[in-house]
């Protein structure tokens, strides 16, 4: 090692300066430490975060079907996190529970331990009943944790029954609540079924200037179309009008109480919606008369006329006059309001 060459002082100083430094360096290395230290801590919080929130996005994303509103949302991603954290904090508590009990357990065989080697310098009649005092006294032991393990559980703090605590998450009430609502659902689904599969007679008259009066049933849930083939079916079969033999079912309409109700509409729509148009209502199909001996202004009549299937390419020719030029397309969002009106003078019925 070279020595150092100068006055003594200087020599004194260096060795302080060098000491100051060593000391420094321990302090650095410290502080280095420290920093590592925390910087794990942090990183093994952010890995837990990280894993929660991992688990919350997975379960929002497999139980989120379709467009969902962002109130929605925002309502299912909170009520997940909620789910959760008491999922975690019941895992915990299973934890905390089972390592209580690997203590117990120890603590017991112990006990075991030290009374069968103490047993073991007893005579063979005392060895007897000494095994009947250790069962005893295992059981009441046993019985004794689990009585505290009962009030320990109980301890725990719920709520209160005297509050109204209807507005908090209550999972148990949130499944009864949908089970009734798909219960209730689908007996609705069932009902509505049994309604489209009943049958009714409908009275139509094939107009081709003139009427030709007809009856057919069907389904309430038959649409317009099919109701026109079965029409277009019965008029062919009667050979009585030659146009219809070469007609498609596309080239008819059907048009009742003066509105044109397109293909795709069934007879269920009609009857559900209690549709009316001008003239009459659209959800009565059978044709009959309401005689009354005076005429009340607050009851509506229940006079329905037949409906006409007609040609269109008829329709194309005489939509200008009367009756045609009345007519107009079905549109569930217009209203026609009593009193109807049968005549295109505008005269008007009760």
């Amino acid at each position: 090692m070279a020595s150092f060459k100068g006055s003594s002082s200087e020599a004194m100083r260096s060795m302080s300066l060098q000491k100051r430094r060593q000391i420094e360096q321990e302090e650095l290395m410290i502080k280095k430490k420290k920093m590592e230290e925390e910087t794990n801590k942090i990183s093994t919080i952010d890995n837990k975060f990280k894993a929660h929130y991992d688990a919350v996005e997975q379960l929002l994303r497999t139980d989120t079907i379709g467009l969902v509103t962002l109130e929605d949302m925002k309502k299912k991603r909170e009520m997940i996190i909620l789910q959760r954290e008491q999922q975690l904090a019941r895992e915990r508590k299973v934890l905390l529970m089972e390592e209580m009990e690997r203590k117990e357990k120890k603590e017991r065989q112990k006990n075991q331990i030290q009374k069968l080697s103490f047993a073991e310098e007893l005579d063979d009649g005392e060895e007897e009943e000494d095994e009947d005092k250790i069962k005893q006294k295992e059981s009441s032991d046993e019985s004794c944790q689990l009585a505290e393990a009962k009030c320990t559980f109980k301890k725990r703090f719920g709520k209160n029954p005297t509050v109204d605590t209807s507005f908090l998450p209550d999972r148990e009430r949130e499944e009864e609540e949908n089970a009734l609502r798909e219960r209730l659902r689908q007996e609705w689904v069932e009902k509505q079924e049994q309604l489209k599969n009943e049958e009714i007679e409908i009275d139509y008259s094939y107009w081709d200037g003139s009427g030709h009066r007809r009856s057919i049933r069907l389904k309430k849930g038959n649409t317009i179309q099919q109701f026109l083939h079965k029409c277009l079916e019965q008029l062919r079969a009667e050979n009585q009008f030659a146009e219809l033999k070469v007609t498609s079912v596309d080239q008819l309409m059907y048009v009742k109480e003066d509105i044109i109700l397109p293909h795709h509409y069934t007879f269920y729509d009609l009857i559900v919606a209690k549709a009316r148009g001008k003239s009459g209502p659209l959800f009565l199909f059978n044709c009959r008369e309401d005689v009354r001996l005076q005429n009340d202004a607050t009851i509506e009549k229940e006079e329905s006329h037949a409906g006409k299937v007609i040609l269109r390419s008829w329709y194309e020719r005489n939509k200008h006059i009367f009756p045609a030029s009345r007519w107009e397309v079905y549109d569930p969002e217009k209203k026609w309001d009593r009193p109807y009106t049968i005549r295109d003078t505008g005269l008007k019925y009760y």
